[in-house]
């Protein structure tokens, strides 16, 4: 089989192709805006690094000529000049079906996020639902898993645990009182070859979260104890934190924005755990911290 993925060199694209190099039944188009992107991706006879643009679906098509299923990973969180959540993950969305639609696919695979509705108030939510809406109109079988924060070696989400307990203070909004529901990057690239395999037909939204929620807050705590560290945990007021995102945000035109803040704040709450259904058997929690403090210690 022979799959496309879009934003093939963000931390799921680069674990989804860690997965497919080492299988022998799975052929990946690797997209990526930059030569020093496609520089960035694991190395395999299966795996062929292609630079696509957004602007264009015709010549998208090209790119993504021979592919049965698109994985469509490309989009932002925080905004920057002259990228816009509009451009990045609702025309882009657009400009990825249109060509999926032009050569013959069979399946989309979208990978949104916990809270996604076109209705929202919060500009990333719904540009995130307006993308979702988009795929699902497409006329082509599709199925949408909205994830939580994500964690694993190499995501933002790892990242972030292994900067705040290193230093030993951690500052968190609102006290870190808002509950995750962190999902092994494993779980989520297994997930979406389960669905290129199993091509279901029809259209399918699922949200998927890891097994153990908890306050940020613990899941800090339980990390440091982890790793044999103390940290004192602190707060940060989430309106003041606006403030200051607003008018950073003004002074600068980037960064975080109060939207992003209410988003990373929310909880991450979720009716029905779709593990089940897609095949899934979620690693626990503390395997999944274990793997992020074995990859710091070789320097993956």
């Amino acid at each position: 089989m022979k799959i496309a993925i879009t934003g093939a060199n963000s931390a799921v694209g680069q674990n989804l192709l860690t997965h497919i190099g080492a299988l022998g039944d799975v052929t990946a188009v690797a997209g990526v805006r930059s030569e020093k992107a496609a520089g960035s991706l694991p190395s395999a006879p299966n795996i062929a690094p292609t630079l696509i643009s957004y602007d264009n679906p015709n010549k998208l098509a090209v790119a993504l000529a021979g592919c049965q299923c698109v994985v469509h990973l490309a989009g932002i969180l925080i905004e920057a000049k002259g990228t816009s959540y509009q451009s990045a993950n609702v025309d882009a969305t657009q400009s990825v079906v249109d060509a999926a639609k032009q050569v013959g696919m069979d399946h989309i695979v979208f990978v949104s996020v916990l809270g996604a509705d076109p209705s929202s108030h919060n500009s990333y939510l719904r540009s995130k639902g307006e993308a979702e809406r988009i795929v699902g109109a497409a006329g082509i079988s599709s199925t949408i898993i909205r994830t939580p924060i994500l964690f694993g070696p190499g995501t933002a989400g790892a990242d972030a645990l292994l900067r705040t307990v290193s230093s030993g203070k951690a500052r968190l909004l609102g006290g870190g009182r808002y509950v995750m529901r962190p999902l092994d990057v494993d779980d989520l690239s297994n997930t979406i070859l389960n669905t290129v395999r199993t091509n279901p037909s029809g259209h399918f939204t699922h949200e998927l979260g890891g097994p153990s929620p908890m306050p940020y807050r613990d899941l800090i705590e339980r990390f440091a104890q982890m790793m044999g560290q103390d940290v004192t945990i602190g707060s940060i007021p989430i309106w003041l934190a606006k403030l200051g995102a607003g008018v950073t945000r003004r002074l600068t035109g980037g960064g975080i924005s109060p939207e992003v803040i209410d988003v990373i704040t929310a909880n991450e709450d979720i009716a029905k755990n779709a593990n089940v259904d897609l095949g899934i058997t979620l690693t626990p929690l503390e395997q999944t911290l274990q793997k992020i403090i074995d990859s710091e210690k070789v320097g993956i």
